[in-house]
């Protein structure tokens, strides 16, 4: 992915994309037509240490509003709807899982970082909860404000000790109520969670002498 791409969700056309007019375009049974994703990180802070251990990115558990494919937007605190014709091209879990462990590599300052599906031996689990990834909109204010948050705990193997845990969230309003500018908004607050999280992780994890 080009650096141009790296700040905005690229789209996956399968229609036109979709807008929120108020609460006009939150159809939750209508059939999705068009699929987007977001981007890794690739930046980080020059400081960063190069770690000599393997780590394993756990998919982040999340509540069952969350656990979809659907893009969430909430109108009110008590009520989770959806955006109609649009969702993610993964299930927003396993879509962070993907970016996370993406993010690590391209740091290029870690042995070895994958899912627990490949078989990693690793000497770090990050084991992960993703408490808000939503859009959020009020009665009085049309454009909506993406909130992410992300709770990770850093796991010692192989005594399964916590050694440290920490939550990172973010918040950034969408330039406009269109799906597009949405998702871009989304890119723009995970990837601050991501840059965070993996500069955390680099930066605590210690193998035992």
């Amino acid at each position: 992915m080009t650096a141009g791409m790296d700040r905005r969700g690229f789209l996956l056309t399968l229609g036109a994309t979709s807008t929120l007019a108020g609460c006009g375009g939150l159809l939750p049974q209508a059939p999705p037509s068009n699929l987007y994703t977001l981007s890794p990180k690739n930046t980080f802070t020059d400081t960063l240490p190069k770690v000599d251990w393997q780590l394993v990115v756990e998919e982040p558990y999340a509540a069952g509003g969350l656990d979809t494919h659907r893009i969430s937007i909430m109108t009110n605190p008590y009520e989770v709807k959806y955006y109609a014709e649009a969702r993610w091209a993964e299930r927003a879990p396993r879509m962070v899982q993907t970016l996370l462990v993406e993010s690590f590599e391209n740091t290029g300052k870690i042995v070895s970082v994958g899912r627990q599906s490949v078989g990693l031996r690793s000497d770090f689990n990050l084991k992960s909860e993703l408490r808000e990834f939503q859009a959020e909109l009020t009665a009085n204010d049309p454009v909506p404000t993406v909130r992410v948050a992300l709770a990770s705990k850093l796991i010692m193997q192989p005594r399964q000790e916590i050694i440290a845990a920490r939550a990172f969230e973010h918040r950034v309003k969408a330039k406009s109520g269109e799906v597009l500018s949405v998702v871009q908004a989304f890119d723009d607050a995970l990837g601050r969670v991501l840059r965070e999280t993996v500069q955390w992780v680099l930066l605590t994890g210690k193998k035992p002498a």
